[in-house]
């Protein structure tokens, strides 16, 4: 008799119909080996739902919000049901870009200079231009798949960014831009991570932007990425090293 799995997906975040998406992907996957239980969290009684499933784990497919944020963890493991992907603080960790910058900083992991805003705070532009220098890189704190994402070279584009992205969460990061290559690198497993070889990204667009991510021929994945050893050995070390500074288990993605 096949193992029962419950597929979380959906749930009530921007990433809401991305999720969907690959919900449809990983439950054709999973049924060559389990009986797989699709549950949207979007909808209301889902909770009881997995409750009354009878399943032995969890496989989380969610993209952003609950989903990322520690929150689903946590149902799981007050429920005793093991579940796919890092545990309740390294997710909440990671979600929050400040937090999880303030940590790969301090295993001396580089990432660009930045300024935090925080909503209802006061925001000095030039402050900002004089600090970080000229293009600048606009994001929300707590947001995925690049959404409220913006690259803006001028002062009048930064403060029409900032309030665009504080639409979406209480706190934005405001970015260095650094030009260069788009790679990224999953490590997989727990007490001894593996890393993956790294994948280099070139989107249509001016970045890797939501529509870049999930639109058909928007990007071009390259796998293994065309490194020299030295590249490859830094990617990997980065990869790892933030992996392992933000706790994660089961497996992580860095972008470098």
């Amino acid at each position: 008799m096949a193992r029962r799995i419950a597929l979380l997906c959906g749930g009530a975040s921007g990433e809401r119909e991305v999720s969907l998406l690959s919900a449809a992907a990983v439950e054709e996957a999973l049924q060559k080996r389990y009986e797989v239980i699709k549950i949207d969290t979007g909808v209301e009684g889902w909770a009881h739902a997995l409750l009354d499933s009878s399943v032995e784990g969890v496989f989380i497919c969610l993209h952003g919000g609950a989903g990322e944020n520690g929150s689903i963890q946590g149902f799981c493991e007050s429920v005793g049901l093991p579940y796919t992907g890092p545990g309740v603080l390294s997710s909440a960790i990671a979600m929050d870009k400040f937090v999880a910058k303030l940590l790969v900083g301090s295993f001396c992991i580089p990432t660009p200079g930045y300024i935090r805003v925080l909503r209802g705070e006061e925001c000095n532009i030039e402050d900002i231009r004089t600090k970080l220098g000229g293009k600048l890189v606009v994001k929300p704190s707590t947001e995925g798949s690049a959404l409220g994402v913006s690259i803006v070279d001028n002062g009048d584009d930064l403060a029409c960014a900032i309030d665009t992205a504080l639409e979406l969460a209480p706190a934005v990061l405001v970015e260095q831009f650094i030009s260069g290559r788009e790679l990224t690198v999953a490590v997989l497993g727990g007490e001894k991570p593996r890393v993956l070889p790294p994948i280099e990204i070139i989107p249509a667009n001016e970045f890797y932007d939501y529509e870049a991510k999930y639109e058909q021929d928007m990007a071009q994945h390259i796998c293994p990425a065309n490194l020299t050893e030295e590249e490859l050995r830094q990617c990997e070390e980065m990869a790892l090293g933030a992996h392992e500074a933000l706790g994660c288990y089961g497996v992580s993605r860095t972008d470098c």
